[in-house]
């Protein structure tokens, strides 16, 4: 589906993360380990192949790999810590692709980043790996849209000290860092309202993830008003995104032993694909609402796959809509 944009009014761009399913022989980043010297420069040449194939599909959104450059921070390895200067040339070459191609990059760091661990060394480690990850955006010359997300991390019996420890740990970074980090809330701690309430001592602002909000919503705020909440946190130069999936529904059939066992899917897990009404639904009363333009992270298992999907139902089921959707 082409995108035909908006004449005025909201608009919204979609974008996946990390894998490739659409096409053979894509690689989101080199993942050998560490014995087999992997290194930034080889992700950063299947990025460019990625690129190749964003292009083709209009697609303007993209989510890089956490582990782009491997072994970056190890404290143990020490051989791989200088990648970002050893590739300043292929960064810099990359961030100018992504600007000729209007593509918005981002990054999303694993679970173990959490600036809110009552451990000091592993909130510290948690800091030097958000300082790397604004870095490699740095080097690519990116702008103030390719942001880093970061949840608050695990309560550890408090929630309040959790956050506590969230708030007091961001504003010892960098301003640097700092000026990308975003929050998301939880599906089964730290809700919308948490979230805020570290924002409010921050200014860091707060992506929304619908699937989250859904399984963990003690304050009952319904999607929209959610929306618009999480929205305004954004300064007002930076196009807002927000995360969007929806829970999966598929048994699965587990066999141990030569048993086979049903296990029942969980709220928060991923589906493969999109609810096209759901998602229909939430961005035509965005749409409705006059909401500001923002962008939608994918977080289905299928990936690209599952966005030219969404496109093309979006085309068929919400013709109106489609010219306000790239």
């Amino acid at each position: 589906m082409p995108y035909r944009p908006a004449a005025n009014g909201t608009r919204v761009r979609l974008g996946f993360p990390v894998k490739v399913l659409g096409a053979a022989g894509l690689r989101s980043h080199d993942s050998r380990r560490w014995q087999n010297q992997p290194h930034l420069s080889v992700s950063l040449a299947y990025l460019r192949d990625i690129f190749l194939y964003l292009e083709r599909k209009e697609i303007r959104f993209y989510r890089m790999a956490g582990q782009l450059a491997p072994y970056l921070t190890h404290p143990e390895l020490p051989a791989f810590h200088n990648q970002l200067d050893e590739c300043s040339t292929e960064l810099a070459a990359i961030g100018d692709l992504a600007r000729q191609q209007r593509v918005r990059l981002t990054l999303h760091p694993g679970f173990y980043v959490q600036l809110s661990h009552p451990d000091a060394d592993l909130a510290a480690r948690s800091s030097l790996e958000l300082a790397a990850a604004t870095s490699l955006l740095d080097r690519m010359g990116l702008d103030a849209a390719s942001v880093v997300v970061v949840h608050v991390g695990g309560g550890h019996g408090d929630l309040a000290a959790a956050l506590e420890r969230f708030a007091r740990a961001a504003n010892l970074l960098a301003d640097s860092v700092r000026r990308r980090l975003v929050l998301e809330n939880g599906d089964r701690q730290f809700s919308l309202r948490d979230v805020l309430w570290v924002q409010r001592r921050t200014g860091i602002p707060v992506v929304l993830d619908t699937l989250h909000h859904r399984c963990h919503n003690p304050d009952a705020i319904p999607p929209l008003d959610a929306l618009k909440i999480a929205l305004a946190t954004w300064p007002e130069d930076v196009v807002p995104k927000i995360h969007v999936s929806s829970p999966r529904t598929a048994v699965r059939t587990l066999y141990r032993d030569g048993a086979a066992r049903v296990q029942m899917p969980l709220p928060h897990q991923h589906s493969d694909f999109l609810h096209p009404f759901e998602v229909i639904d939430l961005l035509g009363a965005a749409v409705s609402a006059q909401l500001r333009s923002f962008d939608v992270m994918l977080e289905a298992k299928a990936k690209d796959v599952a966005l030219l999907r969404l496109r093309e139902q979006i085309s068929r089921f919400a013709p109106s809509l489609a010219r306000h959707v790239q």
